[in-house]
């Protein structure tokens, strides 16, 4: 198991917020239209002070039904920190996988839950450290406990505050970091009356410590940020070369249904165009390297093509980052340099820094 650690301390994501004025890409995701009736404009931040006509106006985070006690909780649109969760239960028990970025959104999911009829939630899992999959575990414990991978709980500690650090502006409310209580570092199987949930790291792919939460018997993958559907994939605090591996393990459950970290849900053909998307970075990778030029030289020349249309485009550059320190035999999760993976994606955004929505 390799544990190395791609951290965003608050200090180091405070640098990168000066130095290259970013706050995350917001571009907008793929079509999340919910069901008829289930969305309502989502309010604007109070401490949102762009003009009115240039705010998004997003539906609300709204719940679908994938098996008997199993939900996915969605959040249009889909970009930063407008994350994926969800729930399992068998009436007497209920299990969270992941929260969201702020306490107005964490509560709603809880209220969503209760409205279902289900119980409070006695269990969180967290699919890795991530601010907009974690901030809101404080609405839940103590009352849950929260579960993860063991790098998981080392890289939220490490990275305390973060998304504050990276977008100051948003109104995150009351937010207590509560890291998981309970980690593993392989697999972990859980249950939820007779509802399995197995617990599996991929190792490094994402971040250091991801999980995947898989419930067999339904044939339902939770697949956090190993799966962007309709939005970029993002491997600047993971690794290339390990998302690959991760996409191969997830062929090997043959879910029917696939939750993604950001996006609607899918299915499993969804994997094939991460995975041309990933060897597409890893061969610009290779011949950018081999022409002593910079990812951001690499990524203002490149042509997209079928990759044009995938949300956060600029993420391109931090992931040819992560690209070139692979092939420079940089560990698998080892830091990258946030001020320059930042500040290129800032470029790449035209210069503007990208908006959070949460």
């Amino acid at each position: 198991m390799r544990d190395s650690a791609a951290r965003n301390t608050p200090a180091q994501a405070s640098a990168a917020q000066t130095a290259a004025r970013t706050s995350g890409p917001g571009a907008t995701g793929p079509d999340t239209a919910p069901p008829p009736g289930a969305a309502t404009p989502a309010e604007a931040s109070p401490t949102d002070t762009s003009p009115a006509a240039e705010r998004p106006t997003l539906p609300e985070p709204y719940l679908t039904e994938l098996a008997a006690g199993v939900h996915a909780f969605i959040q249009p649109d889909g970009g930063w920190c407008l994350n994926n969760a969800g729930f399992v239960t068998d009436g007497d028990t209920t299990l969270v996988v992941d929260t969201a970025a702020t306490e107005r959104r964490a509560r709603l999911l809880r209220r969503r839950i209760a409205e279902s009829g289900a119980p409070a939630p006695r269990m969180v899992v967290n699919t890795h450290h991530h601010g907009d999959h974690t901030y809101g575990n404080g609405v839940f414990a103590p009352e849950a406990t929260v579960i993860g991978h063991a790098s998981c709980r080392r890289e939220l500690l490490a990275a305390g505050q973060q998304l504050h650090a990276v977008w100051p502006q948003v109104d995150y409310g009351d937010i207590r970091l509560t890291a998981p209580e309970i980690t593993y570092t392989d697999e972990l199987a859980l249950h939820v009356g007779d509802i399995e949930v197995q617990l599996i790291h991929p190792g490094v792919a994402h971040t250091t410590g991801d999980t995947l939460v898989w419930l067999p018997r339904q044939r339902i993958v939770f697949a956090g940020d190993l799966v962007f559907h309709g939005g970029t994939p993002f491997v600047f605090m993971g690794s290339l070369a390990g998302s690959l591996r991760a996409l191969e393990l997830l062929r090997t459950l043959d879910a029917v249904t696939v939750v993604p970290g950001h996006g609607p849900v899918t299915g499993p053909e969804v994997y094939e165009g991460i995975e041309r998307y990933l060897r597409f970075v890893g061969r610009l990778a290779q011949e950018g390297r081999a022409a002593g030029r910079t990812p951001l030289e690499v990524a203002r020349e490149a042509d997209l093509g079928q990759f044009a249309e995938l949300a956060e485009s600029e993420r391109l550059v931090a992931n040819l980052h992560r690209a070139y320190a692979e092939l420079a035999g940089v560990a698998p999760g080892a830091p990258l340099d946030l001020v320059a993976g930042f500040g290129d994606m800032t470029v790449m955004n035209g210069g503007v820094p990208m908006a959070c929505h949460a």
